[in-house]
């Protein structure tokens, strides 16, 4: 009998460990671009979704188009253990979209 018991609990462990990290606290930076005429900013971003470099370059992304921005590229993604360090350097783009 515990062992019909210990079996759906090993799944449910498994599968939890087996999920994508969700963002919990999870930031990433960013280089991006305007055109006409050029304009560059680095920024820094709290993700709502998976908090893996892939994921991040989507929701970025999709999250700066519509003001304007196409991104370059994600430099990093991270806890909030980084965020202070990047502030001074995202200035108004630190945490902005």
């Amino acid at each position: 009998m515990k062992h019909l018991l210990l079996k759906p609990a090993l799944i449910a462990a498994f599968m939890g460990l087996a999920a994508p990290a969700l963002a919990a606290d999870c930031y990433a930076d960013y280089k991006a671009k305007q055109d006409n005429p050029l304009r560059l900013h680095y920024g820094v971003i709290e993700l709502s979704g998976d908090c893996q470099k892939g994921a991040a370059k989507a929701e970025i992304r999709d999250r700066i188009a519509p003001q304007g921005w196409t991104l370059l590229n994600v430099i990093s993604v991270f806890g909030p253990e980084g965020l202070e360090q990047r502030k001074p350097d995202a200035g108004s783009y630190y945490l902005r979209f």
